[in-house]
């Protein structure tokens, strides 16, 4: 088999590495569930990818992401639930019902995005939804509120951000960010206070109300939290790494260091970086 831009190709290496008889083994085995954390990881490798300004490792991962999605498409086409076409189908759809001021007739065209449309669309889209599931004989979902449709499986900041951003929507939102790093600051000093009292789970406690704090800051300030702790990780990689790097030079390691060592190589490091 050789490869193809065709999107075809890669359906069919999927369901070949799935056949029972002369597939792969561990493709086989897997389901929804086992490879479900894959497609989490493939999602962050392109967002790493993005923020490196790694192109050709973009292009690369972008295709690792298509085919989870295939992956997907094809274990529920053996479970006869639904096929990639279908996938393709519902997207197609779903973002032509969504752009009516692009998709749609001359006059929606010519209307533009009247405001409170997108909001309106996904709530009509919710009804069909549950009408869809009632001809089908499925369950009726829990009818979820304004913050209720937020998926869990999501990471938490993330997910803090989502549940902000809706109910800022409604005006349950500060005026002013100054006013999230005041409701900031008042977290840090009941936390401190949580600290002195020792009681883990009230610390614990408090230290989501920091990381939620600090995410409503984020917002408030424009600034993308999730990519913002990105960077500061590989902030701190670079640095670790060039401590480490100058101590095998000299044939040390870091725990023939003290503490107060480690923070002088740290700031030397934070200098030289910065100044390179």
């Amino acid at each position: 088999m050789k490869p193809s831009k065709d999107i075809v190709r890669l359906i069919e290496i999927m369901a070949a590495l799935r056949n029972r008889d002369s597939g792969c083994p561990w493709d086989i085995e897997q389901t929804f569930a086992t490879i479900a954390p894959y497609t989490i990881e493939e999602a962050y490798e392109v967002a790493d990818a993005i923020e490196r300004g790694d192109h050709e490792n973009l292009r690369e991962e972008l295709g690792d992401l298509l085919l989870q999605v295939v992956y997907h498409a094809r274990m529920a086409e053996e479970g006869q639930i639904f096929a990639f076409g279908d996938v393709v189908e519902a997207i197609t759809e779903k973002m032509i019902r969504r752009h009516p001021h692009v998709f749609g007739d001359e006059k929606a065209r010519s209307a533009g995005m009247a405001k409170g449309a997108w909001e309106r669309i996904k709530t009509e889209e919710k009804r069909l939804k549950a009408e869809k599931r009632k001809a089908a004989g499925l369950p009726a979902e829990d009818i979820p509120g304004l913050l209720g449709d937020i998926p869990s499986s999501l990471p938490a900041i993330t997910r803090a951000l989502k549940i902000q951003q809706k109910a800022a929507h409604v005006g349950f939102d500060w005026d002013n960010p100054r006013d999230v790093l005041a409701k900031l600051r008042e977290e840090i000093d009941e936390a401190e206070a949580a600290m002195n009292n020792g009681c883990a789970e009230e610390i614990e406690a408090e230290i989501g109300d920091i990381y939620f704090s600090i995410t409503n800051l984020a917002r408030h300030l424009k600034v993308d939290p999730e990519a913002s702790i990105r960077r500061t990780n590989q902030k701190f990689l670079t640095r670790f790494s060039h401590i480490e790097n100058a101590l095998e030079a000299e044939g040390k390691t870091l725990d023939q260091c003290s503490l107060v060592e480690l923070e002088t190589r740290w700031q030397q490091a934070k200098n030289k970086l910065q100044a390179g």
